[in-house]
């Protein structure tokens, strides 16, 4: 099972969204992110994971039409992978990812 961690700018941005947004991407997360990171990192070509082209190591996932994830690897932990998620919002968020 993927472990995670919020960095304090994703708590603060989890904040401002709305339930319906806040639902949403962890529906994503638990029915595609997670299968994909258990899959070897093999995400589904609708979630669109790729990185980030101005922060090397920092990836994007999108969640809704206008609803991005950042997030790096952290270190893997006896369960597997660990996720540190750091920003989530509009696209506006890839201007500091």
């Amino acid at each position: 099972m993927p472990t995670y961690e919020t960095c304090t700018h994703f708590t603060h941005d989890w904040k401002h969204l709305t339930p319906v947004q806040r639902r949403r991407f962890t529906r994503v997360v638990r029915e595609a992110f997670v299968p994909g990171l258990r899959a070897g990192r093999l995400f589904r070509p609708g979630l669109r994971v790729k990185g980030v082209r101005a922060a090397a190591g920092v990836y994007e996932l999108t969640w809704a039409p206008d609803g991005r994830a950042t997030f790096t690897y952290g270190r893997e932990h006896r369960n597997g992978c660990h996720i540190i998620w750091r920003r989530i919002g509009t696209h506006d968020i890839l201007h500091r990812p």
